[in-house]
C-alpha cells in the first residue's frame, strides 16, 4: 500500500507528520521509534520548507497483508520544483503488526482537528520522556552500582597490595631468621671446632701459635697474644695498646676506634695512637686467680658483627682455660721430669759386666713420671738390674716410683732373689697405695756364676740375646701387677749365660703401639739386639742402645716414657 502528500505550507508538513505517526502507530511501530520517525521528518520538512517548493512525502507498506512488514517514507521534490533533481530523503522502520485502515490516518482541514491531533503526537513525546526518564534512572542506578563496583575494586585491591606487602615482609623475616639461624650455627660450629683444636694440645706455646690460624681471614685481619710472663727480648719490645693495657688492669675488653664499637660487654676507648685508623678489640685472657694476658684483634672489615664479637669473646675465654691447663701441665710435667731424671742414677761399674741405660720421658700427653730403672751390687758381688713402670703419671707417680725404688734397694740388702724382692715389693704397694699399681722386672747377674735369675710381675718379658745371635724372648710365667688385691708369691726363673751375652730389660713404651699391640714391637727388638755381633757390644754398648732406640721409636707418637737397660757379659773380643 503506497499513499503520497503534497507539501507546500507547514500546515501540509504539519498533516504529513500527524498522518505518519498515526500510520506507524497503526502498524504497530514502538512509541520510541515512532517519535524517533516522526521527529526526524519534522526535521527534515523544516529544511524542505525553507528551501521552498512542493514536495511530496510517499509512504510504502512493504510486506503487506503479512504479519510483519516495513514502513518506508521518502520525502521528494515536486516534479516541476525548483529542487528537482536532488537527492530524496528517505527512512524505513519495522511494523510488527499490519492494521488494515480505510482512510491509512488522513487528518481533516479542520484547525481544530490539526491542532488535537498535534496535542496528541505529544502523548508519543510524554512515554518517550517517561522511558527517557526510566533510563536516566536506571542509568544512575547503574552509574552507582559501577560507582560502588570500583569502590569495591580499590578496596580488593588496597587489600591485595596489603596482603602482598605483608607476604613480602613475612618472606623478608624469614629469610633474616634463616640468615640469622645459619649464621648462629655457623658461629657454634666454629666454636666447637677451634676449642677442640685448642684444647687438643698441653703446650701453650703452640696454642698460642694456632689462634691467627683460627681466626684469621674470618673473623680478624690480625691477631697479637701478649702474655704477662712470657715478656722475652721478643715481646718485650713490642709496645701494647693503650686499650690492651687497660684491659689488663681491668680485666674488662676493651674497643678502641674512632667511632662507638656498641659490642656487648665491651667497654669503647679512644681509638689507638699506634694505628689510629684501624680499629682493635682488646680482651684479657681471664683464670681463676689473675688473666694471663691479652688478645688483641683487628676487624677484617670495617667493624664486627655484634654476635661475631660475642662469640671472639667466649672464644677467648676458651684459649685462656687452655693456655692455663697447659701452663700446670708443662709446670708439673717438668717437676716430674727433673724428679724422676734425678732418682735415675749413675749405673756401677762391674768387671766383666757393661751396662747402658736410656730413659726417654714422653713428648706428648701426660704420660710422664711412671717408668724407671735400676742397677745396684749386692753384698757377694752380684748385680740386681730392674725395670719398672707405675701407673698413672705426673708427679704422683715419680714420687711413687722413688719409693718403690728406695724400697727395693733396701730389700736387696737382705741379699733376697728377684722373686723374693718383687713379692716384698708388692706387699709394700699394696700396703702404701691401695689405689696404685706397678710393674717390674727384676734380674741378677754374677761375672763369676754362668747363670742368670730373674723375674716378672705384670711387665714386659726380658729379651735374652746369646753370643751366637739367637735372641730368646725369657716369658716364663711371670707374677701378677704389683699391688693388686691379690695375695701373690712370685717365683724366680734361671737361665744359663754365656760371655757374650746381652739382656735387654724395657718399658712397654718401647715397644708397645696402639694399633698394634705389643707383641709386634717385642719381635722388632729381638731381631734389633740380634743384628749386632758380640765385638760390637763388647766394645760400644752405648752407641748399641741407640742404634737399637731409634729404629723402634721412628714410628712411635712418644705418649709414654721409655726405658731400656742392656747387661752385656763380656765375651771374646773377636766373636
Amino acid at each position: 500500500m503506497m499513499r503520497t502528500w503534497q507539501i507546500t505550507t507547514v500546515t501540509d508538513a504539519a498533516r504529513a507528520r500527524i498522518a505518519l505517526a498515526r500510520l506507524a502507530a497503526a502498524y504497530g511501530v514502538p512509541t520510541v521509534e515512532r517519535t524517533r520517525l516522526a521527529a526526524a521528518l519534522s526535521a527534515h520538512l523544516r529544511q524542505c520548507l525553507t528551501k521552498g517548493g512542493t514536495w511530496l512525502l510517499t509512504l510504502d507498506m512493504a510486506g503487506a497483508p503479512v504479519e510483519e512488514g516495513l514502513l518506508h517514507a521518502v520525502v521528494t521534490p515536486s516534479p516541476d520544483a525548483s529542487a528537482a533533481g536532488e537527492p530524496p530523503w528517505e527512512v524505513t522502520v519495522p511494523c510488527p503488526e499490519v492494521a488494515r485502515a480505510t482512510e491509512g490516518g488522513a487528518v481533516a482541514d479542520d484547525p481544530a482537528a490539526l491542532a488535537e491531533a498535534l496535542l496528541g503526537a505529544d502523548e508519543d513525546t510524554a512515554v518517550v520522556l517517561d522511558k527517557l526518564g526510566e533510563q536516566e534512572d536506571l542509568v544512575a542506578f547503574h552509574r552507582e552500582e559501577l560507582h560502588q563496583t570500583n569502590q569495591g575494586v580499590l578496596a580488593l585491591h588496597a587489600e591485595l597490595d596489603a596482603a602482598g606487602r605483608a607476604q613480602r615482609e613475612a618472606f623478608a623475616a624469614e629469610r633474616r631468621a634463616r640468615n640469622e639461624a645459619e649464621s648462629a650455627r655457623r658461629r657454634l660450629t666454629f666454636l666447637a671446632d677451634a676449642s677442640a683444636v685448642l684444647t687438643a694440645s698441653l703446650n701453650h706455646e703452640e696454642i698460642v701459635r694456632r689462634l691467627p690460624d683460627l681466626l684469621v681471614p674470618e673473623y680478624a685481619r690480625s691477631v697479637d697474644v701478649w702474655l704477662f710472663d712470657n715478656e722475652d727480648d721478643k715481646h718485650r719490645s713490642a709496645p701494647h695498646p693503650a686499650a690492651a693495657v687497660v684491659a689488663a688492669r681491668t680485666g674488662r675488653p676493651q674497643y678502641a676506634a674512632d667511632h662507638p664499637g656498641g659490642l656487648p660487654g665491651v667497654d669503647d676507648q679512644p681509638a689507638s695512637a699506634l694505628d689510629p685508623t684501624r680499629p682493635l678489640l682488646c680482651v684479657p685472657l681471664p683464670t681463676r686467680r689473675a688473666p694471663l694476658g691479652v688478645l688483641t684483634l683487628s676487624p677484617p672489615g670495617a667493624r664486627w658483627d655484634p654476635d661475631d664479637a660475642v662469640m671472639l669473646l667466649e672464644l677467648t675465654r676458651r684459649a685462656s682455660i687452655a693456655i692455663d691447663n697447659a701452663r700446670r701441665f708443662e709446670h708439673n710435667r717438668d717437676i716430674a721430669e727433673t724428679l724422676q731424671r734425678a732418682l735415675l742414677t749413675d749405673l756401677p761399674a762391674t768387671p766383666g759386666l757393661s751396662l747402658a741405660a736410656r730413659y726417654l720421658p714422653a713428648t706428648h700427653g701426660l704420660n710422664i713420671g711412671g717408668d724407671w730403672y735400676d742397677a745396684f751390687p749386692q753384698r757377694d758381688g752380684g748385680l740386681i738390674t730392674v725395670v719398672g713402670d707405675v701407673t698413672g703419671h705426673g708427679l704422683h707417680a715419680a714420687v711413687m716410683m722413688s719409693q718403690l725404688r728406695t724400697a727395693l734397694r733396701a730389700y736387696a740388702v737382705d741379699g733376697d732373689s728377684p722373686g723374693r724382692l718383687l713379692t716384698r715389693l708388692h706387699r709394700f704397694l699394696h700396703h702404701l697405695q691401695p689405689d696404685l699399681y706397678a710393674t717390674a722386672v727384676i734380674a741378677r747377674l754374677h761375672p763369676d756364676e754362668p747363670t742368670l735369675t730373674w723375674a716378672a710381675a705384670g711387665h714386659p718379658p726380658p729379651v735374652l740375646r746369646l753370643p751366637d745371635g739367637t735372641v730368646r724372648t725369657l716369658d716364663a710365667k711371670p707374677g701378677a701387677m704389683l699391688g693388686i688385691p691379690l695375695t701373690q708369691e712370685i717365683g724366680d726363673h734361671t737361665v744359663r749365660l754365656s760371655p757374650g751375652s746381652t739382656l735387654a730389660l724395657y718399658t712397654d713404651g718401647l715397644v708397645e703401639r696402639r694399633a698394634q699391640g705389643i707383641d709386634p714391637g717385642i719381635e722388632r727388638l729381638s731381631s734389633a739386639l740380634g743384628g749386632f755381633r758380640s765385638a760390637e757390644l763388647d766394645a760400644d754398648l752405648e752407641g748399641s742402645a741407640d742404634r737399637i732406640l731409634h729404629p723402634l721409636l721412628s714410628d712411635s707418637e712418644r705418649d709414654d716414657d721409655v726405658c731400656l737397660l742392656l747387661c752385656h757379659l763380656q765375651g771374646d773380643a773377636g766373636s
